[in-house]
């Protein structure tokens, strides 16, 4: 069956997010482009990632929106004033809540570009009743004001911060999607399960140990399991350990008790 093809242009909304499709209509635009786009929030500032191209239904989430029109001065204009608007609004709920008293911290403040939202961003450690705290931001602003409560990972991703490489936060930086991380990968690269070691600012397993784990469980495949009796130069032995990076074992020799290390070429599995 022949599937539809649409036209697109990427566009990706802040640092590190998502890159969504919209039909260009017939401007001509190019990658670096900033460009005023209608979402299903309302009107939004954007910046082409991905030149136009052809995809194919499956591809795309319906309805497919539009490219309204490049960045115009007006525009730039209108931007800077949103972020001062939104300056404003971060103080506005910090007042709010902490008239309240409410156990909440705010994160991020966004609007959209139009002016018909404002979201607010917080964390906090169970349910929270802000029911006359979105009255009071609704009666300052006039507009449509929505309180969503994030985890601590999208915390991270929204305030940055570097990583214990030294480097910024993949999620910050670069990582569009949150990707889900296990024990279990840290205990294929023999890493240290201690969770001061091994978990990122957020507190969650870092990120990092996702984008190696495949390379190390291939590379274990030619590796007997530990605890296996194998033969070696030195004697009969179980295998303590494997080091993938000098593809050598450590081996327990039945004999002399004594942990001695061995090529991988050197052992044979014994049955």
């Amino acid at each position: 069956m022949h599937k539809v093809r649409y036209k697109v242009v990427g566009i990706r909304f802040k640092k590190a997010g998502k890159i969504y499709f919209f039909n260009p209509v017939k401007l001509a635009l190019k990658v670096a482009d900033d460009v005023i786009v209608e979402t299903t929030r309302g009107i939004e500032y954007g910046q082409v990632l991905l030149a136009a191209q052809e995809v194919t239904e499956d591809q795309i989430v319906p309805p497919l929106k539009k490219v309204l029109r490049k960045m115009t001065r007006a525009d730039r204009e209108q931007l800077k004033n949103n972020h001062e608007r939104v300056k404003f609004a971060q103080q506005v709920c910090l007042e709010k809540i902490a008239l309240h008293a409410l156990p909440m911290k705010l994160i991020k403040v966004e609007q959209t570009f139009d002016g018909g939202k404002i979201t607010f961003y917080f964390t906090a450690d169970g349910r929270i009743d802000f029911r006359e705290l979105v009255k009071d931001l609704a009666a300052v602003f006039r507009t449509r004001i929505e309180l969503r409560q994030i985890g601590v990972r999208d915390e991270a991703k929204m305030l940055g911060g570097l990583g214990c490489c030294g480097r910024e936060l993949c999620c910050a930086s670069w990582l569009a999607d949150f990707v889900p991380v296990s024990i279990r990968m840290a205990k294929e690269q023999n890493l240290s399960l201690n969770p001061t070691k091994i978990s990122g600012i957020c507190g969650r397993l870092m990120c990092c140990l996702k984008y190696e784990n495949e390379t190390y469980i291939e590379a274990k495949k030619q590796f007997p399991e530990i605890g296996a009796l194998l033969e070696t130069p030195g004697g009969t032995g179980l295998v303590k350990s494997c080091n993938i990076f000098r593809n050598s074992i450590t081996v327990e020799l039945q004999e002399t008790k004594e942990s001695t290390e061995f090529a991988l070429s050197e052992i044979k599995v014994k049955k």
